[in-house]
Formats: C-alpha cells, sequence, structure tokens
C-alpha cells in the first residue's frame, strides 16, 4: 500500500479504513480498505448508481476473516467521488436505448466503461497494491472485463456477478427494472427518495431474500452519505455509449469465474 495515503476509520465499518484517492486524471475516487495489505487483494467493482455500501459490511469483514485484504471505492459520479460535468448537448437516453438495442452505435456521453475502467487501473497504481483480484458486479462486472482485457498486467484473478459483456441483441432487462433504476421519486424529500429507493430494491432483488428493515436502513444511510441523481444517469449514457465488450472478453486470459 502506498505509505503516503492518509486514511481514517471509516464511520461505517470499524475494521475498514477510508481515503481519497488523487487519479491524476482529473478524478478523485472514494475508497476503503480493510484487512492486512500483506495479504491478497479483493478489488471491489460496483455496479450503475451504487455506491460503495452496496458491498455489505458483512461480505467485507467475511473476506477479510477468510484472509484477504478488501478494497471498495465509490465510482467516478456516485457516492463521494468525484462528480463530472457533462459539457456537450443534452442526449436523448430512449434515443440512445433504442439505437444500442438494435446494434447501432451510440456516442456524446461525457465518459464511457472504458474511461472508468482506467480509472480502476489508476487507482491500483495510485494505492501501490500488486496484481489484485478483482470482483465487479452488474456495470462493475463490464469495467472488470475491460480491465482485464486492457490491463491484465495489473490484475490476477477476475470474478463477475450478475453482468453482461453490453452485446446488443442480448434479452434485455425488463422495463419496470430499467425504469426504476433511471426513474425518478414522487418527492424530493429525504422520504420520497428512501421510498423510491426501496421500491428499486424490490424490483432488482430476489423477492424471498429482502429484509425491509436492513433495506430502510440502507436506503436511508445512502441517501445521507450522498445523494447525485445525475450521476446515475451518466453512468448509464456510460454502458449505452461503450458498445459490445465481445472482442475483449476473447481477448482475456486470467482465471475468470
Amino acid at each position: 500500500m502506498n505509505s503516503a495515503l492518509q486514511f481514517q476509520v471509516s464511520p461505517y465499518a470499524s475494521f475498514m479504513n477510508e481515503t481519497k484517492v488523487d487519479l491524476g486524471n482529473g478524478i478523485q475516487l472514494h475508497v476503503e480498505t480493510g484487512g492486512n495489505p500483506q495479504h491478497p487483494t479483493i478489488l471491489l467493482i460496483m455496479g450503475l448508481g451504487a455506491q460503495m455500501l452496496f458491498w455489505p459490511d458483512f461480505f467485507c469483514k467475511s473476506l477479510i476473516d477468510q484472509g484477504f485484504h478488501v478494497i471498495r471505492f465509490d465510482n467516478r459520479d456516485i457516492g463521494l467521488s468525484s462528480k463530472i460535468r457533462h459539457q456537450g448537448p443534452r442526449l436523448n437516453s430512449y434515443k440512445l436505448m433504442g439505437r444500442f438495442a438494435l446494434g447501432l452505435p451510440n456516442d456524446g456521453a461525457p465518459y464511457n466503461l472504458f474511461d472508468m475502467a482506467d480509472d480502476v487501473a489508476l487507482l491500483i497504481d495510485r494505492l501501490g497494491i500488486e496484481k489484485p483480484h478483482i470482483l465487479g458486479a452488474s456495470m462493475g462486472g463490464m469495467i472488470s472485463q475491460i480491465l482485464a482485457a486492457k490491463y491484465p498486467e495489473k490484475i490476477d484473478k477476475v470474478g463477475l456477478l450478475f453482468t453482461s459483456n453490453n452485446q446488443p441483441l442480448l434479452p434485455p432487462p425488463f422495463p419496470k427494472q430499467l425504469f426504476s433504476l433511471i426513474g425518478k421519486p414522487e418527492s424530493r424529500d429525504e422520504e420520497g427518495i428512501v421510498n423510491h429507493s426501496l421500491k428499486v430494491f424490490h424490483m432488482i432483488g430476489s423477492p424471498g431474500y429482502i429484509n425491509q428493515v436492513e433495506a430502510i436502513q440502507t436506503a436511508r444511510k445512502l441517501y445521507r452519505r450522498s445523494y447525485h441523481p445525475a450521476g446515475v444517469l451518466k453512468q448509464f449514457l456510460a454502458i449505452l455509449c461503450t458498445g459490445s465488450l465481445l472482442k475483449l472478453d476473447k481477448q482475456i486470459k486470467k482465471p475468470t469465474l
């Protein structure tokens, strides 16, 4: 680990320490680490619109107890990491979705998933960690695929959770699930946003495994930590403007689960 970084105890998990990491590309990522830095590292990459806390504390603690050094972080445009201003013309997300579904290329987003994978590569360098295992969920899994193909020298093994290679014409998400992610809450106060988050959890989660009390606590904690819906939309545009990862997948040589 980079000894020049200044850490303090995370306010969310006493076994994790937090810091800001300047990537040198205009982006700062908010990072938490836990466990012995001398142990094998697992770098957790979260998905669309999801703060690092979507990696549950008990999950991180379990990995630490099994002998891993764990790192979770907020992607750009979410949580406590840098927010990106869109300088270009306003984009029609429905038009981009239609073009994507037909296999047509899109552009115009302020960044794409390749940029977000570059963020992770820079984060690995700035933290001074050597060949971490990477575990990516959803959009984080797409970022992981790019990272494994583009920067194989920086990582060890790859784990992919509920993700896609972004190939057009694959079965899409159900519309009600997709629009719950990018839709607007009924009101902008805390209760309205927490209730909207609960609807999203129920829409995309496994029906038999949602603890309502925990879900409410999590939604409130996430809202109070950071609420930036514009970042969710920009990350969604990044997915639509990245295109298929199929060619990159064929280049991945690292052990992948």
